[in-house]
């Protein structure tokens, strides 16, 4: 059966946007009068998700140099895996990395790219880490350049909080098969959250809600 790409794009979005599993999405879009089976929703998630963060990362506006990073646990075949996450200091998306280990070359890899597409920050701010602080100063050694580097609890009560967003909608999914799938998924979930914290910066209607923002990353 062929659906529109509007249906498929509704379905996306809910998936990533709210804490519902495949099969609550199935019985939404039934009694929407749609019959789609659980396993196409997932289909449509993993073939479009790619794409829409791929055009959301070239239209986010630029986030402040003052970071907070942190990791959370995200579960990948039955194993914990490690989602290293970074805000600014007015809690705007920075940048975030699925990683299979906690590591200096995980934290270093995660840096690297975060820097790479937002230029160096003045500060980042992490909670105890070894491995994070030894990544941070091995890219001021190799850089040459300053990075005033914080430890506080308190002060990554910000990045913390914003786990809390992503770790909700990835609740009811109860796992993920595939670290490819995890991912994918969770950049769709991370593209929602920060097109709803507004950072999409070409938005020509400024009252325009984060659904629509979201459906005209395909369009």
């Amino acid at each position: 059966m062929h659906y529109p790409t509007e249906v498929m794009l509704v379905c996306v979005r809910w998936y990533v946007a709210y804490p519902l599993s495949l099969r609550h999405l199935e019985e939404s879009m039934a009694e929407r009068g749609v019959a789609v089976d659980h396993s196409t929703i997932h289909r449509w998630a993993i073939k479009m998700l790619p794409a829409l963060a791929a055009i959301c990362r070239r239209r986010k506006r630029p986030v402040r140099t003052s970071w907070r990073m942190d990791e959370t646990y995200i579960k990948v075949a039955g194993l914990w895996k490690y989602l290293y996450r970074t805000v600014d200091k007015s809690g705007d998306t920075v940048y975030f990395l699925l990683r299979a280990k906690r590591a200096h070359a995980a934290a270093r890899a995660f840096f690297e790219r975060a820097i790479g597409l937002h230029d160096m920050p003045e500060k980042i701010t992490i909670h105890k880490s070894g491995a994070n602080t030894a990544a941070i100063v091995s890219i001021q050694a190799d850089s040459g350049l300053t990075i005033v580097l914080r430890q506080s609890k308190y002060l990554n009560n910000i990045v913390e909080q914003d786990h809390r967003t992503i770790k909700r909608v990835t609740r009811p999914m109860l796992g993920f098969k595939t670290f490819r799938c995890a991912r994918i998924i969770i950049a769709g979930i991370e593209t929602m959250h920060l097109i709803r914290k507004g950072q999409l910066a070409d938005i020509k209607d400024q009252t325009s809600s984060a659904a629509n923002q979201f459906y005209s990353l395909a369009f």
